[in-house]
Order: structure tokens, then sequence, then C-alpha cells
């Protein structure tokens, strides 16, 4: 049986609790083999079954059961930090129809207030009309309602000066910053390693990812300063996810490996057998059930 380097080690040390992944063997799938099962992350929340980034989508992966959820994080005009994808409003919102005189739809040249006047579910389906842009903080009180676990992605940080403290702020005023979320239930990516680097000069004690897939040479300055790696699944094999994982990273832990997006059976399969972590899909339970994941 294959079991990742990082969960092996942690079990050893926490009783088979693991630490980044917040996993137990009361909590996890039966059998011996649970710890060479990647973990699904529900990308967006379960966003091929309700709209990308929403209360409704986060709610919707509490539903089918998965703990494990990913958002991005932008900011608005006056400074409220929301949760949205694009830096755009004009694929998941009708923002053209309600500021049809606009002549920018960015977030950032929006408040936090037009914002929410905006509706950000009748895109997807009719039955999620009145879905809302949530700000981060409503978010972050939803996935706590809902006792989740969150993969939080600084999306576009070039755009958004200071929004790494920021999140840092808002996750400490939601409760998310005390040692048992920190240690079991919160990881920060980004694309941009600067921002993550800076994320981890703040809070040290938060787990950290970097999506993309650096050179195998250049790893070892990524191990610096982040605990993953987390890149587009067509970009790696299983030599690269063993070269990962014969690194310590930031907390001295071997690093892992989250793919994405994969979004089918037989790719989740051939994903799993390349040793990756965890696998973050729009379609959690496809996933869930080709890989036995949890």
């Amino acid at each position: 049986m294959y079991v990742r380097p990082a969960a092996a080690a942690t079990a050893a040390f926490l009783g088979l609790t693991l630490t980044v992944f917040g996993a137990s063997a009361a909590t996890a799938a039966p059998g011996p083999d649970w710890l060479s099962n990647p973990i699904v992350y529900a990308h967006r929340g379960a966003s091929a079954y309700a709209p990308e980034n929403t209360l409704e989508s986060i709610d919707r992966a509490m539903t089918m059961g998965f703990d494990w959820v990913e958002n991005d994080v932008q900011r608005t005009k006056d400074g409220e930090l929301v949760v949205i994808h694009d830096d755009t409003l004009l694929r998941t919102t009708n923002v053209k129809q309600v500021f049809p005189d606009r002549k920018s739809w960015r977030i950032k040249d929006f408040t936090a207030a037009e914002i929410r006047s905006l509706d950000a579910g009748s895109w997807f389906g009719p039955q999620f009309a009145g879905a809302r842009v949530p700000t981060l903080r409503e978010y972050m009180n939803r996935v706590q309602r809902n006792r989740q676990r969150l993969l939080l992605e600084i999306k576009k940080p070039e755009l958004y000066p200071g929004i790494e403290e920021q999140t840092l702020r808002v996750l400490e005023e939601t409760g998310w910053l005390d040692e048992s979320h920190v240690s079991r239930r919160l990881v920060i990516q980004s694309f941009s390693s600067a921002s993550i680097r800076t994320v981890h000069r703040l809070r040290p004690d938060i787990v950290t990812a970097y999506l993309g897939t650096p050179a195998v040479s250049e790893l070892p300055k990524y191990a610096e300063f982040t605990d993953r790696i987390n890149p587009w699944y067509k970009t790696i094999d299983g030599d690269y996810v063993d070269a990962v994982h014969g690194l310590a990273g930031a907390h001295g832990k071997a690093m892992e490996v989250d793919a994405w997006i994969v979004d089918d059976a037989e790719t989740a399969r051939q994903v799993q057998d390349m040793g990756v972590d965890g696998i973050i899909t729009d379609k959690p339970d496809v996933v869930r059930d080709a890989v036995g994941g949890y």
C-alpha cells in the first residue's frame, strides 16, 4: 500500500490525526487503506451543481458529504474582501443589466454594496436566482457553521496591495486563526509566490500552497516558504510528485501535491496513481467514487 509521506509521518506523531488535513481515524473512510486515498476538494464549492463561490455552493458540498471546499478572494473598491473567481463581474453576475452605463466591470471598481445588489446565481440556473457574491466574512462564518475546512486562494494579489494582511485579519476576526483551525482546517494558496511568501512571513504557522508547477530544480526554493505544490494535473507525472514528496516543506514535513482540476473518473484514477495527496474538482462526488477519497 502506498502511504503518502506527510500523512504517514503525521500519523506517527499524532496518533492518526492528520495535522494538515484534519482527518482522523474516526472520521476517515473505513478500512486500512484510507491514508492512501487523496483528499477531495470541492472547487469553488460543489461548483458543478451550484453557482461557484456562493454560499449555496458550499452548502451543496456539505450535503454531499465533503469537508474541504476551495474559494477565491478579491477586494472591492471600498476595501471589502469578497469571494469570487474572475476579476470582473461579467461571467457570474447580472452586472451588465444592473449597471449598464459603467465602463468597467472589474471587481476593484465596484463597492461592496454595489456587488451585493447583483444576482450571482441566475446565470447558473433559475433555481439559484438571488444568490449573492458573499463577503469573505460571510463565507467564513458559513464554512464554520457547516463544520467544513477551507483551501483559500488569494486571487491576483498584484491587483490588491496588502490583501494578505487583510485576509489574515478577517480570518482572525472570524475565529479562524486559533490553533485548532490553523492546524486542521485551513490552507492558503496562490499563483503568486510573493503572496505565499508574505503569508508565511506574517503567519508562519499557517499551511500554505503554491499554485503551479515549478521546475524540479526550483522546488527547494519553494520548500522554504510553502508546504504544498498544487499543479494543473496535465503538467505533472509520478516522478514529479515523487520529487515534491522528497522535500521537507516550510513546516519540516514532506511536501504534498494537490492537483487541479479533475472532473472525470478516468483522469481521477490516473492522477491518484501518480501519488497525489489531494484532487481539486468541480465534481467531488465523481472523483470520490473513482478514487475512494474523502
